[in-house]
């Protein structure tokens, strides 16, 4: 076997990437790294298909159910967090498999993070009110006044607008000239990628079933706890895939057969944007159509 390093296993939702890191990690003696944004979450464990309890004992998990629902996890931080789970894993000379459908986190492992500062808690806060004040159209006129490169973004990407005008405001630089800063790879031996994609209808059929599964395995009442919350609407778990349509189906505007049929959707959608994604960034990465294909194919690389 190679020396120990960092072992990529991207796709879809449900495609099957957990059970292949867990039968990987099983034959090797690894461990595992979440690469889904959602994951890292605690509060919703059954709604974003994290590994049970029992998939837990199979193999060391890191970074799954880690941060609270009123936090946010950017790239950037998820990257870090990474990367030191990685180094600690591979200075016990085992190494670390990353699975996750979020392609952005493999790059920013991969590319390394732009040098952007934090700005003060504050400075978001004022941001948003800023974008009250003055609507999205002119808010978006102020940000790329300050930042021409951010003139892609439409009006309503407020998140990444309200960004752009609070670093620009907390240090006097475009956010952009921070982006084009030099990036060091965040993570050196990376052993073996794969990306696994199985056949749309077949992908489809699994991302409807594991839809209807949810809604009898406890999505309700997750979603039900996380609303009670009464979080920040606009905090990443809050947008969560299946927590629109269940908040729906809580507050009586949906039966449960609309809820499951609107849920299968969604999840169709999204496999087919993390899809899309993968061809264009990492069309460079072998495929396998299913999961056993994927470990045989890593296992002949290491």
């Amino acid at each position: 076997m190679s020396e120990a390093g960092a072992i990529f296993i991207a796709g879809p939702t449900a495609s099957g990437k957990s059970a292949a890191a867990i039968a990987l990690a099983h034959k090797i003696g690894g461990e595992i790294v979440n690469a889904d944004a959602m994951q890292v979450y605690r509060d919703l464990r059954i709604l974003t298909a994290r590994p049970s309890s029992e998939d837990e004992l199979e193999a060391r998990h890191h970074l799954y159910g880690v941060l609270d629902g009123a936090e946010r996890c950017s790239a950037g931080r998820w990257a870090r967090l990474a990367a030191n789970a990685i180094s600690e894993i591979n200075d016990r000379d085992v190494h670390a498999v990353v699975v996750g459908g979020t392609g952005l986190y493999f790059r920013a492992l991969e590319e390394g993070l732009s040098p952007i500062p934090e700005a003060p808690a504050e400075m978001r806060v004022a941001a948003k009110e800023r974008r009250e004040e003055l609507g999205p159209a002119a808010f978006r006129e102020e940000v790329t006044a300050k930042d021409p490169a951010m003139a892609h973004l439409p009006e309503g990407d407020a998140q990444r607008l309200i960004r752009a005008w609070e670093i620009f405001e907390s240090t006097g630089k475009p956010l952009s000239y921070f982006q084009n800063l030099p990036r060091q790879p965040l993570v050196e031996n990376i052993a073996a990628r794969i990306i696994i994609e199985p056949p749309r209808e077949k992908l489809y059929a699994q991302c409807d079933a594991r839809a209807e599964a949810m809604m009898g395995e406890g999505a309700v009442e997750e979603v039900r706890t996380l609303v009670a919350r009464k979080l920040d609407p606009s905090l990443p778990v809050m947008k969560a895939l299946g927590v629109p349509e269940i908040t729906a189906f809580l507050s009586g505007n949906a039966d449960r057969d609309e809820t499951i049929a609107a849920l299968q959707q969604s999840t169709r959608r999204f496999a087919k944007r993390q899809l899309t994604w993968f061809r264009g960034q990492a069309s460079g990465w072998p495929r396998a159509d299913i999961a056993d294909l994927a470990v045989q194919e890593i296992l002949s690389k290491i």
